[in-house]
């Protein structure tokens, strides 16, 4: 019997690991929009997200949830995080309750706090989850470029799978038990990349670039760690290599918002004539609530959610934490 893989989500990210696990197994892909899967399926290619990029041959996309998820052996979910448990809702029906469920997502519920796996975990009890994240930007996965991810899941069986399903000549897969670890990694650092942009479009330099992804590593390792993370995560794949990653290159849709806030323009108005989603955008609040709840402190962090709802400007935000008392690095 083949081993059929189902990827959720036809956005940059999921139609780029939909291509990227097409050269090892069947797969198909969902997408909400049918302009997008017409374009997949008919053109091998997503017009909307990923332009004229060509996309695997044996790639079928479609708008019905059913025939994507019902044969399906393992659920690769590239749903962005506000519309992550909707969709997942929508899927459980649909497939086997042993059907192992991976997030691609990188950001947390904003309601609840909880990262993808944990929502997953919430409805459905006792499935296999994991996540893969990394320092993995869409475009250049896409054009073979060298690339290393992390699968982490505590289950032994799908850790083995991961490198079946996602291994391929220039995507190398490393894997972890420590699923907690790095889904904040993944979340947190788009947090991290807006605060980067920020100071970048206030006219900044790498010296603050720098000090603001060093500084904003030790308050990802606070509270990862607080939250039950192992501390060699943050140093990873999932930790520092995605913030360097998302923290400098011009790719980045989460640097971009960053940079335009600090340009003067409104949060709104730069979503607005986005198509990708900005998780920062979404997650710095959720962030922000974590700390308090865990009395860690994040106060790089803490000022992107202020800038984000509006109290202050990121003039404000930079000359606040230029402000902060000065002490001994740890």
């Amino acid at each position: 019997m083949t081993f059929q893989v189902a990827v959720i989500g036809g956005g940059s990210w999921g139609t780029t690991v939909a291509h990227l696990v097409s050269h090892n197994l069947p797969t198909k892909l969902w997408c909400r929009d049918p302009v997008v899967a017409r374009s997949i399926s008919q053109k091998n290619r997503n017009i909307r997200y990923l332009g004229k990029n060509k996309l695997h041959p044996q790639l079928h996309a479609s708008v019905d949830l059913e025939e994507v998820v019902k044969n399906a052996d393992i659920v690769l979910m590239a749903i962005p995080s506000m519309s992550f448990r909707e969709v997942l809702r929508k899927l459980l029906p649909l497939s086997k309750p042993d059907t192992p469920i991976i997030s691609l997502t990188k950001g947390l519920e904003r309601e609840t706090n909880l990262t993808m796996t944990q929502v997953i975990a919430s409805e459905s009890p006792g499935r296999p989850t994991g996540v893969l994240t990394g320092p993995n930007l869409a475009g250049e996965v896409l054009a073979g470029d060298a690339t290393a991810a992390v699968v982490a899941t505590e289950n032994e069986s799908l850790r083995a799978q991961a490198f079946q399903v996602f291994s391929t000549e220039t995507f190398r897969v490393y894997t972890s038990e420590d699923v907690v670890g790095c889904e904040l990694g993944g979340a947190f650092k788009n947090v991290l990349a807006l605060a980067v942009g920020m100071t970048t479009g206030l006219g900044n330099g790498d010296n603050t670039r720098a000090a603001v992804v060093t500084r904003g590593l030790a308050e990802l390792a606070r509270l990862g760690s607080a939250m039950g993370g192992a501390a060699e995560t943050f140093s990873g794949l999932a930790g520092l290599g995605d913030l360097v990653a998302t923290c400098f290159s011009p790719q980045s849709r989460n640097r971009y918002v960053g940079e335009e806030l600090g340009k003067g323009r409104k949060t709104a108005e730069v979503l607005a004539e986005m198509n990708n989603v900005a998780e920062g955008v979404v997650t710095a609040p959720a962030v922000t609530s974590l700390a308090e709840i865990h009395k860690v402190e994040t106060p790089i962090s803490d000022q992107v959610t202020a800038v984000l709802e509006g109290k202050i400007t990121v003039t404000d935000a930079y000359d606040i934490l230029l402000m902060r008392e000065q002490r001994s690095e740890r």
